[in-house]
Order: structure tokens, then sequence, then C-alpha cells
């Protein structure tokens, strides 16, 4: 089990923000992620900086611990300019990066660049040529590409990415069609448990036996793609089930095995954040960090 987690870009760089990320690196996390989004939720009208530039600031401010977004999406991005920065990036950290990647909700980002929101159909259409369509950019020198959503024109890539073939792909996903992709795209899965779950007041019981059957899907998408399922790494990005696993270090740790025994092998902690959603104890959120890793053997 590998323990991981996600730094929200809500703070200055000058006032906090550099001295965060290296402080996750200090206490040992497999990986630190941010969100990709142009605002989000409750930090609306709240600070809120790129997730880009965080992280290539973020990359030089760090050594060992490896990078990434929780998750990108479709709804502001186009895989032609995504796919250059993208190639700066993990050539900043020294092949670190890694892409956490979905086909976005209906939040802000949905309709920040004027448009109407995509219907559900067109959100899955339009994140599956996203994904082929990087994956193509991000593995060869120059890409030409006419599809229904997106394009690209001799678009040129030298010299790649550090990591061969390309950086790894997160895919986050639960349907059918999404879990297709991260069986033929991705090197890692990304879920968030199920939301009908936490929404119907459901238990962490019935939350677990959701991800169960959400591993059985993917399982399933990989033997499709001709894949075995212990290709892929499992990560869980946790905040967002009935569970409390940042109330004590035991708790986090009954958690952590719980979720172990459904093929989860990454969990993914909020750093924690003040008067709001994911204000935790920062005593006990680095007891987890330092002891929870030791008792994981992470």
């Amino acid at each position: 089990m590998r323990v991981s987690t996600v730094i929200l870009p809500v703070r200055r760089w000058s006032e906090g923000g550099k001295e965060t990320w290296q402080r996750a690196e200090e206490l040992g996390f497999h990986a630190a992620y941010t969100y990709d989004h142009l605002s989000w939720r409750d930090f609306r009208d709240q600070t809120w900086f790129g997730a880009l530039p965080t992280l290539t600031a973020a990359a030089t401010a760090t050594s060992r611990m490896r990078l990434g977004t929780l998750v990108t999406s479709p709804n502001f991005r186009h895989p032609v300019t995504l796919a250059k920065e993208l190639i700066s990036l993990d050539d900043i950290s020294a092949g670190r990066v890694t892409l956490g990647i979905g086909a976005g909700g209906n939040g802000f980002d949905a309709t920040a660049l004027g448009q109407e929101p995509w219907s559900p159909r067109e959100r899955a259409d339009r994140f599956a040529e996203f994904t082929g369509l990087l994956h193509q950019l991000l593995t060869q020198d120059a890409v030409s590409h006419r599809g229904t959503h997106y394009s690209a024109d001799e678009a040129r890539n030298v010299p790649g990415c550090v990591q061969r073939p390309r950086l790894p792909f997160a895919v986050a996903a639960t349907g059918p069609r999404g879990l297709k992709l991260a069986a033929r795209y991705g090197q890692a899965w990304v879920t968030t448990g199920d939301p009908k779950v936490s929404n119907a007041g459901g238990t962490p019981a019935e939350s677990r036996e959701a991800i169960r059957k959400q591993v059985d899907g993917l399982a399933k998408a990989c033997a499709d793609q001709g894949r075995d399922l212990d290709e892929l790494q499992k990560i869980m990005l946790t905040g967002f089930t009935p569970d409390q696993p940042l109330d004590s270090l035991d708790a986090f740790v009954d958690f952590a095995g719980r979720h172990a025994e459904l093929g989860i092998d990454e969990l993914v902690v909020h750093w924690p954040i003040a008067d709001s959603i994911f204000a935790t104890d920062p005593a006990v959120f680095e007891r987890i960090a330092t002891e929870g890793l030791a008792q994981l053997g992470a």
C-alpha cells in the first residue's frame, strides 16, 4: 500500500505554498497531486491557482516524490497544448509526473469557456477521443488527426517524455466506457468510491461493496483488452465516501487495510485546509503520514 496526498492549489507560493509541497516530500508521501480545475465547489470565490504551473514549481522544489493531477479533464483542455505542457513538466521533474485524467463533470469548469454543458454521452465521447489523441501526441514526434471533437495538424512533440514510452496515465472511471479506456491506456485506475452510496447516506460497508464491483468491472475491461488487472495500479482518492479515515491513526490504518483487501494499492489523502471540508487535525495528519506509512509498510 502506498500513501499519497493531494494539495489543493489554494496558497500563494510565497506564503506557504512551496513549503507545503516540500513538507509532503519530507513526510514520505509516495506522490503529491493537485486538482486541475479553474475553480472548484466551495473554493470558487477563494484563492485558486493553476495546476500545471503549480506542479512545475513543485518539481523544482522537490526531488524524489512523484507529482501529478487528480484529475485533468477535457472541460477546458485540448490534447495538443496539454501534451506540450506535460512533456515540459516531465522534463523539469526528471520523469516524476503522473497524469490523472477523467471525463470531468458539470461543475464550474464545464461552462467557463462559454460552452453549454455537455450531455453525458458527449462527455464520454470527448473523453475517449481526448485520451486517445493525447496518447498519440505523447508517444509520437509528429501527429495529424481529424476527429469529431479534437484535431491536430502535424503537431510536433520532440523530444517526447522522459518516461518512456510516455508518462503514465491514471484514468478515473467507474462506468463501462471509462473502464475500457483505463484498461486500454492506463497505467493506473482512479476511484473516489460510488457517489450514489454517499449521497444516499450509505454505510462504509456498502461503499466497499460498490468499490469491489468497480474493481470487478475493471478486471473485465482488462480481460477484454488482453491485459492483466495487476498491470494497473489502483488508486483511491479519499474524502468522498462515508468513512472518516483521517479521524485518527487507527481509523486510517483500518480503512487502508480494508481497502487493500479490495485491491486498492494507493490511497490519496487531502492535505488539511482549515475551515473547509478538508479540515483535519494537523497533528493527526502528520501521524498518519509517518506512523501510518510505517504500519502499512508503505
